[in-house]
């Protein structure tokens, strides 16, 4: 074969491997992101966003002002309302696309907040057992991407499951009774994922992002029930006190993860207490620094969890906006 010819194959074959990160148009994009789930619940209750000369702002808008490139919303199965049902994704993720922003999905396959304490199985799925809910799970996940697919959007990122410290779905899917039952339930978000979008990259969530020994049972359990995603995320919520800290464990931790699992890895929730917007705005800067450190160049990005969330909105304190509902000057490190 000549020369030439084996050069443009090479070169067709090279463009239509999947890139190692996320892309706008052909630059690398580090993500720093906000998960902004409650926004049309808070907005149907009259609140409003302002940027930092007063002047009301649609509140992605701002969001993306202040160096914010990508959204993560949550989604529940059969909520008591309507918030973080799909209908109510698919409204804020819109708002993203439209905004040209990357997009992160959140599956926590409950009706309501799922976390390392709460693991709780919808109630439309309360009586089925492992096999069902693989099916019930994988139903759902395509579901939900199906129909934003129709809208003409494609996450870069889709969570299975969130902060699964324990597994999900308990109690089949409680990893510390049965972790065969976890990586299963896994896989079947996996392959529900894939099956919608294929380049879509499949998180594994878990809450404190600091604890190596935490992430290495998980993930040590996952590899030996041959689990598949593509991204470990990680929660990191210090304080003033400790977050140098927690900090260095944090990327410890990543760059174990990267070399024990070969896997990239990424900060999907972050936050720090609203009035001490000096400390969280070197808490960012230092994550966000430590994140692009990360070996291999596998550290993703950055994401803080509800930043538009104040004037004490459901009780939350960790937000990055002030009673006034402007941004705090935290926010300056996504910049």
């Amino acid at each position: 074969m000549k020369p030439f010819i084996i050069f443009f194959i090479c070169l067709i074959f090279s463009s239509c491997k999947e890139k190692p990160g996320p892309y706008m148009g052909d630059t690398k994009v580090f993500a720093k992101g906000a998960d902004v789930s409650w926004l049309t619940e808070m907005e149907a209750s009259g609140k409003k966003f302002y940027n930092t000369s007063g002047v009301q702002t649609e509140c992605l808008a701002l969001l993306q002002s202040l160096g914010v490139n990508t959204i993560r919303l949550r989604v529940w199965v059969n909520p008591a309302n309507l918030w973080n049902s799909k209908q109510d994704v698919l409204a804020k993720a819109i708002r993203a696309k439209n905004l040209g922003m990357l997009l992160m999905i959140d599956f926590h396959y409950s009706d309501t907040w799922a976390d390392p304490g709460h693991q709780t199985k919808p109630a439309a799925w309360a009586t089925q057992g492992i096999d069902e809910l693989k099916s019930s799970l994988a139903f759902h996940t395509t579901d939900v991407l199906n129909m934003l697919k129709a809208n003409g959007i494609t996450p870069y990122w889709v969570q299975v499951g969130n902060e699964t410290n324990d597994g999900l779905l308990w109690p089949e899917g409680k990893a510390s009774v049965n972790m065969a039952n976890y990586a299963a339930l896994i896989n079947s978000g996996y392959d529900a994922v894939k099956s919608v979008f294929p380049n879509t990259k499949v998180i594994v969530h878990l809450s404190n992002g600091w604890d190596n020994g935490l992430f290495r049972w998980n993930f040590d359990g996952l590899q030996s029930y041959h689990a598949k995603y593509d991204v470990i995320g990680l929660s990191l919520y210090p304080s003033a006190g400790n977050w140098q800290q927690l900090n260095y464990q944090c990327l410890a931790n990543m760059n174990d993860m990267v070399s024990r699992f070969n896997k990239e890895v990424m900060i999907v929730e972050a936050g720090m207490p609203w009035d001490d917007a000096q400390s969280c705005k070197s808490f960012l800067e230092d994550i966000i620094a430590k994140t692009k450190s990360v070996n291999q160049s596998k550290g993703l990005g950055v994401l803080y969890w509800e930043p538009e969330a104040y004037g004490q909105w459901q009780g939350y304190t960790l937000g990055a906006f002030d009673n006034s509902g402007k941004p705090t000057s935290a926010l300056e490190a996504f910049q």
